[in-house]
Parts: C-alpha cells; sequence; structure tokens
C-alpha cells in the first residue's frame, strides 16, 4: 500500500513538474490608445453625449491629405470605428437623432467636413462602412488651430446644445448638436 502511494504519488509530482508554467502574457500599450470623451450639460448631471475613441499621434507627419486622405471616408481616429452615444434625443442641423449608440465617421476636406452619424457599430476602421445605414449627415467648415499632437475630441457648451470639437495637426472642427 505504501509503495502505491508513493509511486502515485512520485507520479503526480512528475506531471506537475513537466507543465510549463508561466506568468499571462499581455499585449504592449497600444500605439493609439483609446480614449473617452463626455458632455455634460451641468456638472454633476448625467451625460448627454459619450465617444470613444482612438487616439492617433502626428509623429512628424503631414495628417490630412496624406495620411488620412481627402475626401474619403475616415473612422474619425485610430483602430475600431469611433463610437458615440446620446443619452437622449439629439439634433444635427436639421436631422433628429435617437438615443442610442452609432459610429462616428467623416469625410475630411481642405474647406469642410462632412460628419456622418452610422448605426453600425463594433466596427473596425471604416473598411466596411455602408452608406445605407447613415442616420445623419452635416458638412462643417474647418478651422485652423494650434498644432495638435494627438488626435482629440473635446465639447464646448453653446446655447442650445454643445459643439464636439474634433482637432489634430493644424485643423479643427466643431460639430454642433442640440438638444
Amino acid at each position: 500500500m505504501k509503495k502505491r502511494f508513493f509511486a502515485t504519488s512520485l507520479f503526480i509530482l512528475t506531471m506537475l513538474m513537466s507543465i510549463d508554467v508561466s506568468a499571462q502574457k499581455f499585449s504592449d500599450i497600444d500605439k493609439s490608445p483609446h480614449d473617452i470623451s463626455y458632455y455634460k450639460a451641468e456638472r454633476n448631471a448625467p451625460p448627454v453625449l459619450k465617444v470613444l475613441y482612438g487616439r492617433p499621434q502626428k509623429k512628424g507627419r503631414t495628417v490630412f491629405g496624406n495620411l488620412v486622405p481627402y475626401g474619403k471616408i475616415w473612422r474619425t481616429g485610430a483602430n475600431e470605428a469611433t463610437e458615440i452615444t446620446f443619452f437622449q434625443d439629439v439634433k444635427l442641423g436639421d436631422t433628429e437623432i435617437k438615443a442610442g449608440t452609432y459610429s462616428l465617421f467623416t469625410i475630411p476636406r481642405q474647406k469642410s467636413w462632412t460628419i456622418i452619424i452610422n448605426s453600425d457599430t463594433d466596427v473596425w476602421g471604416s473598411y466596411y462602412y455602408d452608406k445605407e445605414k447613415d442616420v445623419a449627415r452635416l458638412d462643417v467648415p474647418v478651422k485652423n488651430t494650434d498644432e495638435v499632437e494627438h488626435f482629440s475630441i473635446a465639447f464646448t457648451k453653446e446655447t442650445d446644445g454643445a459643439n464636439m470639437i474634433l482637432a489634430w495637426d493644424n485643423i479643427m472642427v466643431a460639430v454642433p448638436f442640440s438638444f
């Protein structure tokens, strides 16, 4: 009985020692990390808008017209398409948008950008963009700004809503939402 117990214990110990034990492998930090930008009408109020987006870096490159071509659909950030959540019904220009989560695409041009709210979500880049799923479109003018190294999204409070500011390189656009 003791020999059998010893043999079994030795067998189990040998098996355990032969298992490759290694630490969990985690991926490196993304070169274009994701960020979140919220708009709240008041400091302690619940959010009205939330944007999840990848933040690519300029890294000395010419961005618009080169890295981001003019006249072509852009995911408006890096990696997955930018996602925008409206916690209440809003308007983009004259188009009403129901509360919910959407993708945000843009078509950058030298003097204006087309802002696109699309019902397709969980989309990688703009490779599978489907115009048929557009919910709203609005053209907004381009403005020059000081150089912005990381693509950034912020909000400014306006009388009837908020402007979503998209900025990168030396370009910015203001996207007006009313509610």
